[in-house]
């Protein structure tokens, strides 16, 4: 019973915000609506800007909808399809063993495949040969003393 009572409330609540935000959205149309001063001496070029682009964009200046749109029963064979494979690779996934075993053994493994991989001589950098490269380019990252402005006398 509270549950109603608390939609209900919630609903009338809604409406309430919903009311007083367009009252004052309405009390603020009118500066939505700017006029250009008379009295400024560029109130001819914007007025005759405004005048000349007031109805842009019309609906001639939108693309046409693409005419070769395919039919509902392609998309809903395509959609079958793609659902037909989905189901087919949770069958799938579900028959996998997800059990790995030892964690040590599968570490060891692991170390092996990665040190069989021949490493270039840029990957093979120290975390020290790193960290003064790139303290070479924030040294040289940094700004130039500023340029006096002052007049020559």
């Amino acid at each position: 019973m509270n549950a109603h009572f608390r939609k209900r409330t919630r609903l009338k609540a809604s409406w309430l915000g919903l009311a007083t935000l367009s009252a004052s959205l309405g009390a603020c149309a009118p500066s939505f609506a700017p006029r250009t001063d008379p009295t400024s001496p560029i109130a001819p070029r914007v007025q005759a800007l405004v005048d000349a682009n007031r109805h842009y964009p019309s609906w001639e200046n939108f693309p046409a909808a693409p005419a070769d749109l395919p039919e509902a029963t392609q998309v809903a064979a395509q959609v079958g399809a793609l659902e037909s494979q989905g189901g087919a690779l949770g069958g799938e996934v579900s028959r996998i063993d997800w059990t790995l075993g030892d964690a040590e053994v599968l570490a060891a493994e692991t170390r092996a495949q990665v040190e069989a991989v021949p490493v270039s001589p840029d990957s093979a950098r120290t975390q020290a040969e790193i960290d003064a490269f790139a303290q070479g380019l924030r040294d040289r990252a940094k700004a130039p003393p500023p340029v006096d402005r002052r007049p020559v006398e």
